[in-house]
C-alpha cells in the first residue's frame, strides 16, 4: 500500500503539468505549490511543448491530459521510452477505462489518475511514483485488487502458457499463431483460466502480469 511521506529528505522532486484546460492546470499548480517535498518546475499546454521540455529540462515526473488523445498519447510515451528519458509520466483524464489505462501502462505510464480524484490522492499518486512505484486507482482497475488471490498452480501447463500471452497483451489470433493452435483453442483456454483464477477479462490478466512480474509495485487506492 502507498505512504502519504515523503518521498526524499530535504529535497524537493521535480514536477511539470502537461494541461489542455488552463483553469485545470491552475489547480494543479496550486496543489503541488503547497507541498515543500514537490517543485513544480514547468505548466505547458501541448504534447510537443512538453516533449521540448523533457529533452531541454526534463522534470521527474509529468502529469499529462488524456484529453490530447489516445493514440497521440501513447506514440508520446512511446517517444519518451525509446529516447530513455528520465521523466516518469502520470495519464489522467476525466474518464480513463480499463483498457485505455492498460495500453497507457504497456506504453511506459508509470500512474493513471481520473480528475475526479482528490487532493490527497493525487498527491499520493505523485509520491508514490517519484518513489519507483506504478501508481493504479482501483476504481479503474477492479481485477487487479483480486488478481494476487489466484491460484496459478491450478492451471495447466498450456493453460499457463496462454496466461503468459495474455499478460504480455497479445490477441487470441497471436496467441494461436504463437503457441500453434486455433483462435477457438484459445478461448477455451481462457474459459477455463477465468473459471479458475475468479477474474473476468483479460485486461485484468493483463493488469495482473504486471504485478506478478515484479517489474514495478502497483498501488492502488
Amino acid at each position: 500500500m502507498h505512504s502519504n511521506g515523503m518521498t526524499s529528505q530535504g529535497s524537493s522532486r521535480t514536477v511539470a503539468i502537461c494541461e489542455t484546460q488552463p483553469v485545470t492546470a491552475e489547480g494543479l499548480k496550486r496543489l503541488i505549490d503547497g507541498c515543500p517535498d514537490l517543485d513544480l518546475s514547468s505548466v505547458v499546454n501541448s504534447l510537443q511543448a512538453a516533449a521540448e521540455l523533457t529533452l531541454q529540462a526534463p522534470p521527474e515526473l509529468m502529469i499529462v491530459d488524456k484529453a490530447f488523445g489516445i493514440q497521440a498519447l501513447l506514440d508520446w510515451i512511446s517517444h519518451v521510452r525509446e529516447n530513455k528519458i528520465c521523466t516518469s509520466l502520470v495519464v489522467w483524464g476525466i474518464s480513463i477505462t480499463e483498457a485505455e489505462a492498460l495500453r497507457f501502462l504497456q506504453a511506459g505510464a508509470r500512474g493513471i489518475l481520473r480528475k475526479t480524484a482528490s487532493g490527497d490522492n493525487v498527491l499520493a499518486c505523485l509520491r508514490a511514483v517519484l518513489s519507483g512505484s506504478t501508481w493504479m486507482e482501483d476504481t479503474i482497475f477492479r481485477e487487479a485488487a483480486r488478481s494476487d488471490r489466484y491460484p496459478r498452480s491450478e492451471l495447466t501447463p498450456r493453460e499457463q502458457q496462454v496466461l503468459e500471452l495474455v499478460e504480455q497483451g497479445l490477441k487470441n489470433k497471436e496467441i494461436g499463431r504463437h503457441l500453434g493452435i486455433r483462435p477457438g483453442t484459445v478461448k477455451i483456454h481462457l474459459k477455463h483460466i477465468f473459471e479458475k483464477t475468479g477474474v473476468r477479462g483479460r485486461y485484468g490478466l493483463a493488469l495482473s502480469g504486471l504485478k506478478n512480474r515484479g517489474v514495478d509495485t502497483l498501488v492502488t487506492i
